[in-house]
């Protein structure tokens, strides 16, 4: 599978299939049997672990839980990658974009609260900013609204649109939620058995001849 430059690409399957392991094998948190994986001009699979750590700054990775810091503010958890790799920042800046990147994802004056004192979808928000703090050039995203209402669902749907546009940010999406993939997706790939199966816009996979794609766009 090959991804375009500053495309949604939405990853579907059923349960088992292979969907999160394909982009933990894309920065380096798991390896595959055999094959190639290239990203960002980079052969992942011949980095050294400091030539990979590298690599995984410029690709944000939102985890299916948003795995913020429980022990910490929001702002220590934007803090903290900024800590890391961003260390020359003076102190007002790092404040100036912890500020700046919580406004984009519409997070206002929650900076010192904990994770445990906001919503399901307040804290996917705050997972969002926190992995686009670094200004990742790619992003992949691990079940996004899973555990989400209707609505809050489809406001981290926008957001990651908004994230495309604003950024003009590479995204592959993996998720079980039809209605943000038919939100986000400029093109998706089903999944059979680690295999690709098929491809296409949703309009096309909705009308496929093959039954086994289409009960995946069937309500």
């Amino acid at each position: 599978m090959s991804v375009k430059n500053g495309e949604n690409l939405v990853i579907l399957g059923k349960s088992g299939t292979g969907k999160s392991v394909l982009i933990k094998c894309l920065i380096g948190l798991d390896y595959p049997d055999s094959g190639s994986i290239n990203i960002l001009g980079e052969e992942v699979l011949d980095l050294q672990e400091r030539e990979l750590n590298k690599l995984r700054v410029r690709i944000g990775f939102l985890f299916q839980s948003g795995a913020l810091y429980d022990s910490m503010t929001i702002e220590e958890n934007l803090a903290f990658p900024l800590a890391r790799h961003k260390a020359d920042l003076e102190e007002n800046e790092v404040k100036q974009r912890i500020d700046d990147m919580l406004n984009e994802v519409d997070l206002h004056e929650v900076n010192q609260k904990m994770p445990s004192e906001l919503s399901g979808g307040m804290k996917k928000r705050a997972a969002v900013a926190r992995t686009l703090i670094l200004e990742p050039e790619v992003m992949l995203y691990d079940e996004p609204t899973t555990g989400l209402d209707t609505i809050t669902s489809k406001g981290i749907s926008e957001l990651i649109i908004d994230m495309q546009k604003n950024k003009k940010m590479t995204s592959i999406i993996i998720t079980h939620d039809m209605n943000c993939a038919k939100l986000t997706a400029d093109r998706i790939i089903i999944l059979k058995e680690g295999k690709v199966l098929a491809e296409g816009s949703y309009d096309e996979l909705e009308q496929s001849d093959d039954e086994w794609v289409r009960s995946f766009f069937e309500n």
